[in-house]
């Protein structure tokens, strides 16, 4: 059975005719940079993610970069992030003129662990990004309470957790702003590059309409140096079809985890590692990442099978070569280094069938147990990999 990785295909063919409209819509006015609708798709997101304002953008790493210009992050600061996280969160720092500061993650849910955050704290520190990795949200209240008791930003790197909530609490709502990113295979995606911050301050989100327009305030009338970060109308427009169907996708998706989960647990695989979802927080499973031994061999079967497969991510962020002035090297953040070479991502997409789960799982525990594969030397994994699989 040919399972692929993700099927835009199967996720838009449905929306065709709606979609063709929209756009021709934006053709026949005209509106291709910002314009009516992207502002019909900001105030429908921000009111999705329970939020006084969304403010479209160019893309996830734009409303990074956006998000922390507008809170005051520059030359001589520091944020505090995790390693574990797409290579843009750091990027966006950087490019304030600030450095990265990187804390590791908790074990089970993969995101930034708030016990690690008072040694990572300086005098320079002005902000800290927590990453609602592959769909789950950070632990935001100690997160939160630390930042608030020494004036620290808080910007959601949300660009996987479209819809992802903690405590009822919606992606985005929570921090000073939410960064989204509706690259196309994300939860909420796009027909190109497109992203969104939301926040519930004014202030603030007047400061980031400002900076994404070249920091116009009104046309020829420049009140700071901005940059061109607007959202397409082509985007906006398509992004509002989309908006309506995301809460089932989602849905769905929690389903498939579920059945992924069932699958794997009532089999032979004690080499599987499956994903926690925390309590008190709704998982929306952008990635269904699980960890496993000899993870090439397990990737190679799986992809002579026909199943599509990735990695998110390989290589943590303080140890690539554009952050080696950083003096980070293997063994600063033993969680996230020993999950980067177990983790593999399985096909995750609401339009996934109960016989391709089904399948995936069966090739899975084929490479796993050591009968469609023969075993290659250890990425690295502990002995305590088999005795989580069987917690």
């Amino acid at each position: 059975m040919k399972v692929p990785f993700l099927d835009l295909n199967a996720q838009n063919a449905p929306l065709r005719a709606e979609i063709d409209r929209a756009i021709a819509e934006v053709i026949d006015s005209s509106a291709f940079a910002g314009g009516p609708f992207v502002a019909r798709f900001e105030e429908e997101f921000a009111a999705f993610c329970h939020c006084k304002h969304a403010i479209g953008v160019g893309n996830g790493t734009d409303a990074l970069w956006l998000a922390l210009l507008a809170k005051g992050v520059g030359p001589g600061d520091e944020v505090i992030t995790v390693p574990s996280t797409f290579m843009a969160t750091a990027e966006a720092i950087s490019y304030c003129g600030a450095t990265p500061v990187f804390v590791d993650i908790d074990e089970d849910t993969y995101t930034m662990d708030p016990e690690k955050l008072e040694a990572a704290m300086s005098p320079w520190t002005k902000a800290i990004i927590p990453v609602h990795l592959f769909g789950q949200m950070a632990d935001m209240d100690p997160i939160l309470q630390f930042a608030h008791e020494r004036g620290l930003a808080v910007v959601e790197d949300s660009a996987q957790a479209h819809g992802a909530t903690y405590k009822a609490r919606t992606a985005g709502s929570i921090g000073d702003a939410g960064c989204f990113s509706f690259y196309p295979g994300k939860n909420l995606g796009a027909f190109g590059e497109a992203g969104a911050v939301t926040t519930n301050d004014d202030v603030l989100a007047d400061r980031i309409r400002t900076l994404r327009d070249h920091g116009q305030t009104k046309k020829y009338h420049h009140t700071m140096v901005g940059w061109n970060c607007r959202m397409d109308g082509i985007q906006g427009a398509v992004l509002a079809i989309k908006l309506r169907h995301l809460a089932k996708g989602n849905s769905l998706r929690r389903a498939h985890a579920s059945h992924y989960e069932q699958a794997i647990r009532s089999t032979a695989g004690s080499g599987v590692i499956t994903p926690i979802t925390s309590p008190e927080r709704e998982h929306v499973f952008h990635v269904y990442a699980v960890r496993v031994q000899n993870r090439d061999a397990v990737m190679k079967h799986l992809n002579e099978q026909g199943i599509g497969c990735g990695i998110h991510y390989p290589i943590p962020v303080h140890l690539q070569e554009a952050y080696s002035d950083l003096d980070y090297g293997p063994g600063s953040f033993p969680v996230a280094e020993r999950c980067a070479s177990e983790f593999l991502s399985l096909p995750m997409y609401p339009e996934l069938t109960p016989e391709q789960v089904n399948g995936v799982v069966a090739a899975l525990e084929e490479a796993v147990t050591g009968t469609g594969v023969a075993p290659i030397a250890s990425t690295g994994v502990t002995a305590d990999l088999v005795a989580l699989s069987h917690a």
